[in-house]
């Protein structure tokens, strides 16, 4: 019933995620999602791309610290029980490192513009004592 109102609230986090966010990605500390001029966006998530797992992992610690629940993304399905017995031993490089740096931020339509503010702030206040 809602979805016009909903989905137009998911744009607006997803956009201020990325204005608040974008001074990182122009340092080189983290990567942000991209979309290219013949796509649309429909905001059902956002995240942030870290240069390793190590950085993921503090930063999520950090985040949740500050009782921010983001999460990282999948596990590769390459690496699953199941499938790695039939996968055998290819290297799938770029799913590695999408699966080991990459943090999915809160995004909801009951957030509100100052809890993406703290989370914003959150993420400024990981990195920039250690890369800044």
């Amino acid at each position: 019933e809602n979805i016009d109102a909903i989905q137009a609230k998911r744009k607006t986090i997803w956009q201020q995620y990325h204005d608040g966010l974008k001074n990182l990605a122009e340092q080189g500390v983290v990567k942000l999602p991209a979309i290219p001029d013949y796509a649309t966006n429909n905001a059902h998530m956002f995240y942030i791309l870290c240069r390793n797992h190590t950085i993921r992992n503090e930063l999520l610690s950090f985040l949740k610290g500050n009782h921010i629940n983001a999460v990282f993304h999948y596990l590769p399905l390459h690496k699953s029980d199941f499938y790695s017995e039939i996968h055998g031993s290819r290297q799938l490089s770029w799913c590695d490192y999408y699966s080991e740096s990459l943090i999915r931020l809160p995004i909801y339509c009951g957030l509100s513009t100052e809890n993406v503010q703290e989370i914003i702030g959150c993420i400024h206040d990981y990195f920039e004592p250690r890369h800044g």
